[in-house]
C-alpha cells in the first residue's frame, strides 16, 4: 500500500486564514470567507491583487464587484456552488479582474472548503495570486465566443475524466485511468509522471512511457531542481511552453527528455486540505503553449486528480488495517496432527464500497484436543468451520473473540454439544447485534468417528479413496448467539466413520452459494468439483480457491480439509473401562483385576509389576485426593512400538504435584514412582476433571 507519509509543508488548522511566511515567498494573498456571517477577510497581499486599499473594502464580498466583472463573477460563483453541492474538498480556476485604470488582469484562486462534523460548508480558506505573467499573452487573443467554446471543452473533459476516476478504489487505479489511452487523449497529453509526498520527499508513482526513466528520480527531495518538488514547495501549477524553456529551467532533467520530443509540459500540485500529497506531469509533444482555458482544465482535473488519490490512499490504509485484523483472527499456523493430512484456505471478499467490506468473519480453526492422543500416536482433534455475520471489521473482531472461546471450551474437553451451546452463550452475552453460523468436528482418528454438531451451517462433504463425494446430512441448531437468545441451546450430534483414505471437507457458504442459485445445486456442484479434484488435500484446496478466486462474489470464503491416513502410525487396539467409586472396594478390586488380567494378556508379563503399581497408585491418588469417582481405562496403542496406556480421570481440575516424602511418612512417593517407571506421563484437562496418563513400551509381538 502506499504510505500518505508527512507532509513536506506544515500549515495551521486555518491555513491559509493568517498569513504565511511561504504566501509572502510565493507573492500569494490569503482569504478568509466566514459562510455563517457572510464576511469575506482578506490579507494585505489579497487587498493588493484585487486593487483595493483597505479602506475601500469592508469585508463584504459584494464589494468586489467593482473589479471582478459580471461574467467572471457569475462563473466563480457558479463553480464554488457546485464545488460545495456536490461534497469538493476544493476548488481551482483563473479568472480576471479589472484594477482602477480599466485594464484586465489574470489571477488565480484556490479554495479549500471547511465543513462540520454533519459535512456542513461553514469556511472557505484559500489563496490568490497574479496570473499576468502566465496569461498576458494569450488573454489578449481571446474573445468572448472563444471562451464559451473553451469552458464547454473544459466541462467535458473534467467531467469524463472525473467519471472514469469515480470508479478508481486504489492509487494504481488512479494511476491506469489517467495512464489509459482513453484518458490521456481527454487530457491531450503524450505520457503521464506522478508522484507522492512522502516523509518529506517525493516518490515516483508513475513515470511516463515505457523506457522514459530518469535515473535518481525514484525518490527526490523537495528542495531538489525538478518541476515536482517545485510545484510541492509553491503549491501553484508549473506550465512549461517550449523545449527552450524546459532546458533552461530545469537542465539537470531535460537532457533525459530529449529523447522523448517533449514541446511542452504541465505540472500540477496534487492539493487536498491544504496540504500537497503529491505532484502530477503531463508531458505533451505535439503542442506548445497553454490557453488559459486549456489551464482552467488543468488545475480543475487536478484537483479531481488529488482527491481521487486521497481517497485510494484512505482506502488501501484502511484495507490493510483490515486485512490486518483479519489475519490477526485466523490462526497463525495449524498444528501437524499425527495420523491425518490438513489443509485450510481463506480467500477474502471482493466488495466496492468501504475498504472494510473486503473483509469478513468466516474463520477456521483446528484444535489438538485431549484424551486419545499421545505423543507417539494419532489422537482426537477438533476442526472448526463458521462465518460470523456481516462484512466490515466488527465481524472480524466478534470472530476472533468467538474463535478464541470456542477452542478453549474444546482443549477443556467438553462434548461437541456442550462446546456449541457455551459459544453461543458466549455470543449472546457479547455486546454485539451479530450473529454466526457454526460447524464442529471432533474426530478421533485413532478409531475413524467423527462426531459433528452444526449451529445454522452449511453441511461438510465426504470424499472417499476412490474420489466419490457425497453431502453429509447432519441434524442441526439454530446460529450462536440466536439459540441462546431464544433459549434454544440443543445440538444434536451425527456420527461419521471417517475411514482410512477419506477426506473431511468443512467450508463457508461464500464456497458454494452463487446469487440465484439454489443451495442444494451449489453443493452438488461443489461435490462433483470435489470428486474430480487431486487426492493431495492441499493441492485440492489450492484448486477450491482458485475457483472461488475467478468466480469472485461478494463473500469470503474458509475452507479446511482433513483426510486421514492409512494406518502408518500407531493405532487403537483392545480397551478395558472400569469406573470406581469412592467406598467401592469390590470396584477397586476389580479394577486391579483387570490391570492385571490385561497386562498378561495383552503381552506385557515382564512388566506387569510396574504398571500394576503405577496404575494402583494413580487410582489410588484419584480416589484419596478428590471427591468424586475415577475413570480406569486401559488400551494398547500399535504401530512402530506397542504401547500400552493407562488413563485415569476424575472430576477435580486441580493437577497433581510432586512432593518429597518425610523422613516417616509415606505420601509424596505416588508421582515420585509413577516418573520412574513409566516410559511417558502427563496430565491432560478434561471438561470439568483431568485425566492422568502414563505409557509403557511393550515387547515386541511374535
Amino acid at each position: 500500500m502506499v504510505d500518505r507519509g508527512t507532509s513536506a509543508l506544515s500549515f495551521p488548522s486555518d491555513w491559509p486564514a493568517h498569513p504565511d511566511p511561504i504566501l509572502a515567498l510565493n507573492r500569494m494573498g490569503s482569504f478568509d470567507w466566514d459562510l455563517d456571517s457572510g464576511r469575506f477577510h482578506m490579507d494585505a497581499r489579497a487587498h493588493e491583487i484585487f486593487d483595493l486599499r483597505p479602506d475601500e473594502y469592508d469585508g463584504d464580498p459584494a464589494a468586489l464587484a467593482v473589479r471582478v466583472p459580471p461574467s467572471e463573477a457569475i462563473r466563480l460563483d457558479e463553480m464554488v456552488s457546485q464545488a460545495i453541492k456536490d461534497g469538493s474538498e476544493n476548488y481551482g480556476a483563473y479568472f480576471r479582474l479589472r484594477l482602477r485604470d480599466g485594464t484586465l488582469r489574470w489571477t488565480h484562486t484556490q479554495g479549500y472548503i471547511r465543513r462540520d462534523g454533519t459535512g456542513r460548508p461553514r469556511r472557505i480558506v484559500g489563496i490568490v495570486r497574479d496570473a499576468t505573467d502566465e496569461l498576458h499573452d494569450l488573454a489578449a487573443r481571446r474573445d468572448e465566443p472563444d471562451l464559451d467554446d473553451a469552458r464547454r471543452e473544459q466541462t467535458n473533459v473534467v467531467q469524463l475524466t472525473t467519471a472514469a476516476l469515480a470508479h478508481a478504489r486504489t492509487v494504481h487505479d488512479v494511476i491506469d485511468v489517467l495512464k489509459d489511452t482513453q484518458g490521456l487523449t481527454h487530457l491531450g497529453a503524450t505520457s503521464l509522471v506522478m508522484g507522492l509526498v512522502e516523509a518529506g520527499r517525493i516518490r515516483l508513482i508513475a513515470e511516463g512511457p515505457e523506457g522514459s526513466f530518469v535515473p535518481g528520480t525514484l525518490v527526490t527531495r523537495i528542495d531538489e531542481p525538478y518541476p515536482m518538488s517545485e510545484v510541492v514547495r509553491t503549491l501553484t501549477p508549473r506550465f512549461i511552453e517550449s523545449p527552450e524553456e524546459f532546458a533552461a529551467d530545469y537542465p539537470v532533467l531535460w537532457p533525459h527528455l530529449t529523447d522523448l520530443k517533449i514541446t511542452s509540459a504541465a505540472y500540477l500540485p496534487l492539493i487536498v486540505q491544504a496540504r500537497p500529497i503529491g505532484a502530477m506531469g503531463l508531458l505533451y509533444s505535439d503542442r506548445r503553449g497553454f490557453s488559459p482555458e486549456d489551464r482552467n482544465i488543468l488545475v480543475a482535473l487536478g484537483s479531481s486528480i488529488a482527491q481521487s488519490l486521497q481517497r485510494a490512499m484512505f482506502y488501501e490504509q484502511e484495507k490493510d488495517i483490515a486485512q490486518g485484523l483479519q489475519q490477526a483472527m485466523l490462526p497463525r499456523t495449524i498444528p501437524s496432527v499425527a495420523g491425518a493430512d490438513v489443509a485450510v484456505r481463506y480467500r477474502a471478499a471482493t466488495i466496492g464500497g468501504s475498504p472494510g467490506r473486503d473483509i469478513g468473519g468466516d474463520w477456521y480453526d483446528l484444535i489438538p484436543l485431549p484424551g486419545g492422543g499421545t505423543p507417539s500416536g494419532a489422537g482426537r482433534v477438533g476442526a472448526v468451520i463458521g462465518d460470523v455475520q456481516g462484512h466490515d471489521t466488527h465481524a472480524a473482531a466478534v470472530m476472533g473473540q468467538l474463535r478464541i472461546v470456542l477452542r478453549a471450551y474444546a482443549a477443556e474437553g467438553h462434548t461437541p454439544a456442550t462446546v456449541m451451546a457455551r459459544a453461543s452463550v458466549f455470543l449472546h452475552e457479547l455486546d454485539t447485534d451479530r450473529f454466526a453460523t457454526c460447524l464442529y468436528a471432533e474426530a478421533d482418528l485413532s478409531t475413524g468417528v467423527v462426531q459433528v454438531v452444526r449451529a445454522g451451517h452449511i453441511d461438510p462433504l465426504l470424499r472417499g479413496p476412490d474420489g466419490t463425494c457425497r453431502r453429509l446430512r447432519v441434524p442441526g441448531g439454530l446460529p450462536l448467539g440466536l439459540s441462546a437468545e431464544f433459549g434454544s441451546l440443543d445440538y444434536p450430534v451425527g456420527t461419521v466413520e471417517l475411514d482410512p483414505g477419506h477426506t473431511l471437507l468443512l467450508c463457508t457458504d461464500g464456497l458454494v452459494e452463487q446469487p440465484g442459485a439454489d443451495l442444494d445445486d451449489g453443493m452438488r456442484a461443489l461435490a462433483a468439483m470435489i470428486a474430480a479434484g487431486p487426492e493431495d488435500v492441499r493441492r485440492l484446496a489450492d484448486q477450491l480457491i482458485e475457483v472461488a478466486e475467478e468466480r469472485g462474489g461478494d463473500d469470503d470464503v474458509a475452507l479446511l480439509l482433513l483426510r486421514r491416513r492409512g494406518p502408518d502410525g500407531p493405532q487403537a487396539g483392545s480397551r478395558l473401562q472400569q469406573h470406581v467409586a469412592p467406598g467401592d472396594p469390590e470396584a477397586l478390586s476389580e479394577a486391579r483385576h483387570m490391570i492385571r488380567a490385561a497386562v498378561r494378556t495383552w503381552g506385557a508379563r515382564d512388566r506387569s509389576d510396574e504398571i500394576e503399581l503405577v496404575a494402583d497408585e494413580l487410582i489410588t491418588n484419584a480416589l484419596m485426593h478428590t471427591e468424586g469417582a475415577a475413570i480406569v481405562t486401559l488400551r494398547v496403542l500399535t504401530g512402530t512400538e506397542h504401547r500400552l496406556r493407562v488413563e485415569v480421570e476424575d472430576s477435580s481440575s486441580a493437577l497433581p504435584r510432586r512432593r518429597e516424602a518425610g523422613e516417616s511418612g509415606v505420601s509424596g512417593r505416588g508421582l515420585m514412582l509413577v516418573d520412574l517407571l513409566a516410559d511417558e506421563w502427563g496430565v491432560e484437562a478434561r471438561g470439568g476433571g483431568k485425566c492422568v496418563w502414563c505409557e509403557f513400551v511393550m515387547p515386541e509381538q511374535s
